[in-house]
């Protein structure tokens, strides 16, 4: 038989141990890239991220003048290799077209099957760094004179969400 502290007793107990089965479900694994993506392939890095803003005037539509903007990612997963934080910031050629469309003949070997670059959506990237290093050309860095360390370039851009 129980008493009246017996039960207080057991009722404490019981309470935190229900709310161990409160928590929030952990974040589900980021999607996995088809087994054919070049994403897996190419580039010496290889990460899940979402895209964190787009900044005003960072993508426009111009047919006569190809160019490479800089977005802000943050790091969800890296499938290989290193980044230095995060936060990544890459530069997406043509970003107004669908990756698999961005590619031209100044900068072959670039895609991707992501329709549009939308903040909030999460993405699968094969990256190169530095920059400079693999992309010469137009660039709209609105980030400019920010630390954002080592500018990456993707090579090849699937949609994960």
């Amino acid at each position: 038989m129980m008493n009246s502290t017996s039960c207080r007793l057991l009722l404490l107990l019981a309470i935190p141990a229900g709310l161990v089965g409160c928590q929030p479900p952990a974040a589900p694994p980021p999607a996995a890239a088809p087994a054919d993506s070049p994403v897996t392939k190419l580039g010496s890095i290889e990460v899940t991220a979402r895209l964190v803003e787009v900044p005003e005037g960072a993508i426009f539509r111009r047919e006569l003048y190809d160019y490479a903007t800089i977005l802000k990612f943050e790091v969800l997963t890296t499938q290989r290799g290193e980044t230095h934080a995060s936060t990544v910031y890459v530069g997406q050629y043509n970003p107004f077209k669908p990756r698999d469309q961005a590619a031209d003949r100044h900068v072959p070997g670039i895609g991707g099957n992501a329709r549009s670059l939308a903040p909030g959506r999460v993405y699968r990237m094969a990256l190169e760094s530095p920059l400079d290093d693999h992309f010469m050309g137009g660039i709209v860095n609105k980030y400019f004179g920010q630390d954002t360390g080592p500018l990456y370039w993707a090579v090849w851009t699937d949609a994960a969400d």
